[in-house]
Parts: structure tokens; C-alpha cells; sequence
């Protein structure tokens, strides 16, 4: 299939191309500048120039390269301040709202079949009910004002993409990843902060994260690409878990010391509201439809194993 990726020289980006040259997929990369043509060639795709935030550009690369899919990938996530949530997301809330409306009315005019958009579904969920969330349950509805930008530019593209019935919309709600070139890389300054013991743990630590290795995203993203059907998928590894399990186990891999524990008022002047949110409250995510209906697996160790690995 003739595949265009926008974001094709990012995280995932990285291990999703190569992946789909490899099965015989005519891949194309939607690139901002010159300066990432280079990447893009050499992770197997053909270079298409557009600022996803100019609709002329973007159905323009579009037009030229006439996909049978597009996956979109589209971020500029850096380092997380959660004392900043909203300013650590501004540009990806642009590039999900603004990025997708673009990628979907040029999608639309050339005829494109399946439409692959990237979400979130490490920080979105509600967080009331269970610990452990399907994708029947609804997203987080009462946001605190610092991650309400990006719950609001997460619920946008998911309907935007959902509700666009010319096309087989699907939205694939991540974990946080880990591997290489993610911020849970060997050498990463969030990966330091633990070793450093500046990442304590806030509170009673019960927010549970789901994880997904960056290479095992890649793989759902192709099963996606090639099987996937219209609605939403959580793409996560089997073992979420709560702050005060995995944050004391990465320690001990990296040979440090115990995480520091300091009360919610000591850990919302740190690492203000948001991060408290993260530590105390956040809601993990089952796995189990898109292996049933993927046919997908993760095959690296989970976090547990091997979080490094």
C-alpha cells in the first residue's frame, strides 16, 4: 500500500517506517523542512515537504503522493514540565487540532481509505471508577486547568477522526513509551531524575501509568495500518501499575536509591497540580481489544522485566 506518515522522523516515527518498508509498503514521510530530508530517506521513506499547520501545503503533499493510508503521528512533545502542563503541550494541542483538520480535509479530497491518527491514553482517561480503563469508558470530563488544553485537543482529533465516515477512521490511544529515544531511555533526563532521586513519589503514588515499548507501538501501528477497523484502540503493554510500584522498581534497576515520599502539598508545590494528578490519581489501560481485533501483541518485556530493555 502507498503509506504516507506525517511525524515520520519522530519517536515512533523512527521504528514505524522502517517497519512498514520492511513489509512492502511503499512509504512516503510528510517532513516540515530540508533539514529532516536526509532522516526521512535514510529511515527507507520518500521526503514530502508541508507544515502541517498550512492546509495548502498539506493538501498539496497529499495530492502528490496520493496514499492509500495515512498515519498520523504528529507531536512536539519534549521534557514534560508538569509545573507547565499546558505550555509543555501548546504546540502538540496545535498539531492535533489544527495538524489533524488539515491531514483529514486533504485525506478527503484525494479519496484516502483508512486514516490512523495517534492519541493518548496514558494521561486522558477519567479519573473516577476503575483503575484499569477500556475504551468504553469515557475520557476525563472535569480536567484541572492545566491539562484541560490537552484533554480538549485529544477529544478533538478522536472525533474529528472518528466521525469522518469517507474513510476507516482509527485512533490509537498510546501508552508512555519507553525504548530508545523515548523520555524512559537509558541517559534520559527523566530516567537521571530517578537515579538522582529528584522524581519522588507524591502522596500515596495510586495513579497508575500504562507503558508501551516504542517498538511494540510501531507493530500495532502496521497491524493498524494493514487490519485495523474503524474506533479506538488501546495500545498498551499487560502491566499497568501504580507510581509507588513502578517508580521504586526503576530505581532499583538503575542501582539507586528509594524514591523520596513527600505529602500532595509538598508535591503540588514541586511539581504543581498536574503532577500531582499524574502521582495520585491517573487511571491505567487494558490492552485487550486491540490484541483481540489486531491481532497484535506486545512482544517486549513489559516494564516490569525489563522497563530499560
Amino acid at each position: 500500500m502507498r503509506v504516507l506518515v506525517a511525524g515520520a522522523t519522530g519517536a515512533l516515527g523512527k521504528e514505524l517506517v522502517p517497519r512498514l518498508v520492511e513489509a512492502v509498503h511503499e512509504v512516503f514521510a510528510m517532513i516540515r523542512s530540508e533539514f529532516r530530508r536526509a532522516r526521512a530517506s535514510q529511515l527507507g521513506a520518500v521526503p514530502v515537504i508541508a507544515d502541517a499547520l498550512d492546509r495548502a501545503q498539506v493538501e498539496a503533499a497529499v495530492r502528490q503522493v496520493a496514499p492509500e493510508v495515512i498515519v498520523h503521528q504528529l507531536t512536539a512533545i519534549g521534557h514534560v514540565d508538569t509545573r507547565h502542563f499546558e505550555r509543555s503541550f501548546a504546540a502538540t494541542n496545535r498539531l492535533r487540532i489544527e495538524g489533524t483538520d488539515n491531514l483529514l480535509a486533504a485525506a478527503r479530497a484525494v479519496g484516502v481509505r483508512r486514516f490512523v491518527a495517534q492519541s493518548n491514553g496514558a494521561f486522558t482517561y477519567a479519573r473516577t471508577g476503575g483503575q484499569v480503563k477500556t475504551e468504553q469508558d469515557p475520557l476525563e470530563n472535569s480536567p484541572i486547568a492545566s491539562m484541560a488544553a490537552m484533554i480538549a485537543a485529544i477529544k478533538h482529533l478522536e472525533k474529528a477522526v472518528l466521525s469522518a465516515d469517507w474513510t476507516e477512521g482509527i485512533v490509537l490511544r498510546y501508552g508512555g513509551f519507553y525504548g530508545p529515544g523515548t523520555s524512559m531511555a537509558p541517559g534520559s533526563q527523566q530516567v537521571e531524575m530517578v537515579r538522582t532521586r529528584k522524581f519522588p513519589i507524591v502522596g500515596d503514588g495510586g495513579g497508575v501509568w500504562s507503558f508501551i515499548h516504542i517498538a511494540d507501538a510501531a507493530e500495532a501501528t502496521i497491524a493498524a495500518v494493514e487490519n485495523g477497523g474503524r474506533g479506538v484502540y488501546n495500545i498498551v503493554d499487560d502491566d499497568p501499575a501504580p507510581v509507588a510500584v513502578w517508580l521504586p522498581a526503576l530505581a532499583e534497576m538503575l542501582g539507586a536509591r528509594k524514591p523520596m515520599r513527600v505529602p500532595r502539598f509538598i508535591g503540588r508545590l514541586a511539581a504543581g497540580p498536574a503532577g500531582v494528578v499524574l502521582m495520585t490519581e491517573l487511571r491505567g489501560a487494558s490492552n485487550a481489544k486491540a490484541k483481540r481485533e489486531l491481532g497484535w501483541q506486545p512482544a517486549h518485556p513489559t516494564w516490569r522485566q525489563a522497563l530499560l530493555g
